[in-house]
């Protein structure tokens, strides 16, 4: 372990998100690298590496928190503040930590590597010193970002995944630790306002999938959309549909949240759909499922897994996946 992955400090600013402070971030993070790890950390933009995203624990390419050294630690973590609300990251930074719990829970010894806070990637796809186009991932277990810019401009941040297992943490010095809580709270809530005749319309499933339906999948998609519209809820419900919804965008720096919020406003709200699968009792033991679904974004939380303590949530936007098709072909069609 080196003295720089050791601990992770976190701040409490509110960050607005600066382009230009992300493009600096990356080149700095890059020229600190030897270049034995720049070769492992910087890939072409259009390699398909970039689409070869996943949230389990798994051989990845990139280059490893572990093999970092302090300052490079600290230029890895500052890009990714750029990119990050404060709350999101302080998240991310304690999923990450989670590999410890779930370490000494699996009674792994401490020199394991498959339960590793080191295991997590950062990549690069172009060079962000030169490039109109240009993108990043962060990506280990339970985390996978994903951001593409353009003309130093964050123009996609997904598809975007926190996980967290343990849910609840059980024992132990971090026993009570809820990293998604508000996810989990917020949800039921929700759910918990509906009348009968709306729940009718919101439950889709008895049953809870096992997973996140969208996966890993290169483009998002659920066919058949289900669940409750948003004009079909009250006021309160609807301002409880919308804080939900924000939870998740506002994972991003805040202008970047705006816009991301200002294309769903666009598509229509009241063709916003929230659907629920599985039981409508919190707690551990009780598998339980929700989504929100637009046509431009595709929300998605599941706590089935280890007896119902173990989450996933992803945030898809169907247009700019990835940066999107249109973006590709900006990369393509410009000298490189």
């Amino acid at each position: 372990m080196t003295a720089g992955y050791a601990s992770c400090q976190t701040q409490t600013s509110t960050n607005t998100g600066n382009n230009t402070n992300s493009t600096a971030a990356a080149s700095f993070f890059l020229q600190s690298l030897s270049t034995a790890q720049k070769q492992k950390a910087q890939f072409k933009f259009d390699e398909e590496e970039r689409y070869n995203w996943h949230y389990i624990p798994r051989e990845r390419k990139g280059i490893a928190l572990k093999e970092l050294n302090a300052t490079q630690y600290k230029a890895a973590m500052d890009l990714l503040r750029t990119a990050l609300s404060d709350t999101a990251y302080k998240k991310t930074t304690a999923v990450i930590k989670l590999e410890t719990v779930l370490r000494e829970a699996e009674g792994r010894p401490d020199n394991d590597t498959y339960r590793d806070p080191g295991n997590y990637y950062f990549s690069v796809f172009g060079n962000p010193s030169s490039d109109k186009i240009w993108g990043w991932r962060l990506e280990g277990h339970h985390i996978s970002f994903n951001f593409c810019s353009e003309d130093n401009q964050l123009v996609s941040a997904t598809p975007g995944f926190i996980g967290s297992n343990p849910a609840v943490v059980l024992s132990g010095p971090e026993k009570g630790l809820e990293i998604l809580k508000d996810e989990t709270e917020l949800g039921f809530n929700l759910l918990h306002s509906f009348d009968t005749n709306q729940k009718g319309k919101a439950v889709i499933n008895k049953r809870a999938p096992g997973d996140i339906i969208t996966a890993s999948n290169r483009k998002a998609m659920i066919e058949n959309p289900q669940g409750i519209l948003y004009s079909e809820l009250n006021n309160d419900q609807q301002k409880l549909l919308i804080q939900l919804l924000s939870l998740y965008i506002h994972r991003y720096t805040r202008l970047f949240a705006e816009q991301m919020m200002k294309e769903i406003e666009e598509a229509g709200l009241n063709n916003l759909r929230f659907a629920w699968a599985g039981d409508e009792q919190r707690g551990i033991g009780h598998p339980h499922y929700y989504r929100i679904q637009g046509p431009t974004t595709i929300i998605e939380y599941d706590n089935t897994q280890n007896n119902a303590n173990h989450i996933h949530t992803v945030v898809r936007d169907l247009k700019n996946d990835f940066g999107g098709d249109q973006l590709l072909e900006h990369y393509k069609n410009d000298k490189h």
